[in-house]
């Protein structure tokens, strides 16, 4: 028997013992870039819920429960927790459903605006009423988004495009980083999501959208879950279609008194050089998830996530090294670099 199947054993007993729950159906749900798993089972009344598998040893659930308070003190939709095992490593959740932002955006187009104006809503509420709860978390500081940046040298670089850095190029990115840290520290505060986009995005009847995949919340740039959501790394659009959503969202926190976004010109800075941290770090990201974790769908964002980076890159002087730098070493090297890990693996 696998550790999996012992994890499955464990989850029912759960399930059937302390849990109360009556299971006439459990299947697999979806699985992230963590080790957490997600089961959606079916009781016998008909109702549907979400177990959340996180094994102990490899994740905390505290967190979790910990900002879904938070959350749920700002008034957005999260999923209710029903029950808990902390010394096993399980919740039982709310079902959002199986409708992310990013399908029905897919499958209507057309209504983006009305979509966009719910998910902003959603995290202006996060933002406004968040701040009592900024003591509560950890700040997104120098380190943290430090320690970030690096991944791209490290997984994207070195080990996707198999670039090997000379002491200039290593010179450039120190630069360039300690540059994005410095505009990103200089950004106002907020309750920082750090992953406020489509997949994490549900439809939902009522109150939606349903907002999952928050345990690792931070204090930090009021910029960041902006650009998570308008500068998705899973689909793009115009840059004049995000400059609008973006002066809605800030007409909207004038609107609630929120001050600090009154220069319009200072606030799509912030949004775009977090967007630029954000992006240099989830490129390290998604090449890790394939060569330590064996994840290769990731793979197939790489372009729009670079695009991205060098798109804003390209409007900030400050950047145009680095972005020269892009264009003349990376870009070239990307799209061969993706082919030989998709043939190789079989895709």
């Amino acid at each position: 028997m696998s550790d999996n199947d012992r994890r499955i054993d464990a989850i029912r007993a759960w399930l059937a013992g302390p849990a109360g729950q009556s299971v006439v159906r459990f299947e697999p749900a979806s699985a992230d870039a963590s080790f957490r798993r997600y089961f959606r089972i079916w009781r016998t009344d008909g109702a549907t819920r979400i177990v959340m598998d996180a094994p102990p040893d490899k994740e905390d659930t505290a967190p979790y429960r910990r900002i879904t308070r938070m959350l749920e003190a700002c008034g957005v939709h999260v999923p209710t927790i029903e029950a808990a095992e902390e010394q096993l490593g399980l919740l039982l959740l709310e079902d959002l459903g199986s409708m992310p932002l990013l399908s029905r955006l897919q499958a209507d187009g057309g209504s983006a605006d009305a979509l966009y104006a719910e998910a902003l809503d959603s995290l202006a509420r996060i933002q406004l009423r968040g701040h009592e709860a900024l003591g509560q978390l950890p700040p997104y500081d120098a380190a943290a988004l430090a320690r970030e940046m690096q991944l791209l040298p490290e997984w994207f670089c070195a080990r996707h495009l198999r670039i090997e850095l000379s002491a200039a190029e290593q010179a450039l990115l120190h630069s360039t980083f300690a540059f994005l840290i410095r505009e990103a520290l200089a950004q106002p505060v907020v309750l920082v999501h750090r992953d406020y986009h489509s997949r994490n995005l549900m439809i939902t009847a009522e109150r939606s959208p349903g907002i999952i995949d928050f345990q690792d919340a931070l204090a930090g740039p009021l910029g960041y879950d902006l650009a998570s959501l308008l500068k998705d790394c899973y689909i793009a659009w115009p840059r004049a279609r995000v400059l609008g959503w973006l002066e809605q969202y800030r007409r909207q926190l004038l609107g609630e008194g929120y001050n600090a976004v009154a220069d319009a010109g200072m606030f799509v800075r912030g949004f775009d050089l977090i967007g630029v941290q954000r992006h240099i770090k989830v490129l390290g990201i998604f090449a890790r998830l394939w060569y330590r974790d064996g994840k290769r769908g990731y793979l197939a964002d790489l372009p729009r996530v670079l695009a991205y980076v060098c798109e804003a890159a390209a409007l900030y002087a400050e950047l145009a090294p680095f972005q020269a730098w892009l264009e003349q070493r990376v870009v070239p090297a990307l799209a061969s670099a993706n082919a030989r890990e998709l043939q190789g693996s079989g895709a």
